[in-house]
């Protein structure tokens, strides 16, 4: 493997004409024929017929696209690879089992034994472990910077094969500039990765601004249902083909139910984005105005320290927030325990709204200090906004920090 990234030349989505709600309902999707169905169907199965011998022996040599197991490949995981791909304009896209699925497989096809990767410092508190735990005893040495990135230069050298980050950050939504991140990744020929879950494709769209590799948990806005587990990495088809590989030989493959699930949840995407972006604006002006709050973290208030970046590289704010409440963890507590709409459980993007203590959830295991770098504070409340009524959210924010 080659110490840098190839160059490869990203190719437009297809019918660049369409919009994001088309492109979702309907890239991958086979031309039906009469009497054929409107839905892809799940190809419940773990191995497929080879037509002969001769076919088995052109796949072993890499002449065949032939599915032979799921493992490898399955035509209901390719309809949400095609639209993923759609979405983000990219060549090419594979589907994984989880979203940390998705992530270690995008950082293992560009790392080895000995190499160095620089990220950004906010990142999901499963990722932060990764790169803090993990990667460490691979032999893989990470650099941190912050959302910011200043002083990224100065940690490249010789060694550094990768740029990551996070933006929209979890859980206070600082917002790292696309444009900036790319450069450095042409400027010093190495690759750039960016988790693009909390703004999902509809919101913004890396690989337009440079970036080589996209990554999601699906499980979030893309599913859209909080019922799956997934994860995707978009990108070149060189790189797509190389991370396919860690996930065959990692095992981090997704299920073809999975796979239905996110296909069919893709096709109202960008509705439940856009009312989601309404409905936190609501929230996160509610919150800020509340004399219990200190601070509202959300890009679309001209309070938030990344509002003018966000209105540059986003085209909305997106559905998640945080907010500090001024009686620290006591005064948190005592509202998570009250709200009734919002619903106390982990992760989010889904159409139930959700309420989280991200030192409990997302950032456990991570020292006070390491929660302070993280934006952390003992008050702080993640919110998920969902696709209720957004009168009957503030209602209910209201009633729970009475």
């Amino acid at each position: 493997m080659p110490k840098r990234k190839p160059k490869s030349k990203q190719r437009s989505a297809p019918k660049p004409s369409w919009g994001d709600a088309t492109l979702a309902i309907h890239a991958g999707e086979a031309e039906p024929g009469r009497n054929g169905p409107v839905v892809a169907p799940i190809e419940r199965t773990a191995n497929f017929v080879f037509a002969d011998t001769a076919e088995m022996k052109r796949w072993a040599e890499g002449k065949s696209k032939a599915y032979i197991y799921t493992r490898y490949g399955n035509p209901t995981l390719a309809v949400a690879e095609a639209k993923l791909a759609a979405l983000e304009g990219a060549e090419a896209a594979v589907v994984t089992a989880s979203g940390m699925a998705a992530i270690s497989s995008a950082l293992l096809a560009v790392l080895k034994s000995g190499d160095e990767l620089i990220a950004t410092r906010q990142v999901y508190g499963g990722s932060y472990r990764l790169l803090r735990d993990v990667l460490p005893s691979f032999g893989i040495r990470v650099h941190f910077v912050e959302p910011d990135l200043a002083g990224v230069d100065r940690l490249v050298n010789e060694r550094t094969r990768a740029l990551y980050i996070e933006t929209p950050t979890n859980p206070t939504l600082r917002v790292v500039d696309l444009r900036k991140a790319a450069a450095v990744g042409t400027r010093h020929d190495i690759v750039t990765i960016v988790d693009n879950t909390f703004a999902s494709p509809v919101l913004q769209k890396p690989i337009a601004l440079g970036f080589d590799m996209v990554v999601h948990s699906a499980t979030k806005y893309l599913g859209g249902h909080s019922d799956l587990i997934a994860g995707v990495v978009v990108g070149s088809r060189t790189w797509i083909a190389r991370v396919r590989e860690r996930v065959i030989n990692l095992g981090g493959s997704m299920d073809p139910s999975a796979a239905f699930l996110l296909a069919r949840g893709l096709k109202t995407l960008e509705l439940r984005v856009r009312r989601q972006c309404s409905s936190a604006m609501a929230v996160a002006n509610f919150l800020e105005r509340h004399a219990k709050v200190a601070r509202v973290h959300y890009p679309g208030l001209a309070s938030h320290p990344s509002h003018a970046l966000a209105r540059r590289q986003m085209s909305g704010f997106g559905g998640m927030l945080a907010f500090d409440l001024k009686g620290g963890l006591p005064a948190a507590r005592r509202f998570c325990d009250r709200a009734r709409i919002f619903l106390l459980a982990a992760s989010l993007g889904g159409a139930e709204s959700l309420i989280v203590l991200p030192q409990f959830t997302s950032h456990y295991k991570m020292s006070a200090r390491e929660l302070v770098a993280a934006g952390v504070a003992p008050g702080t409340v993640r919110i998920s906004v969902g696709l209720e009524d957004a009168a009957d959210l503030i209602a209910d924010l209201k009633q729970a920090l009475a």
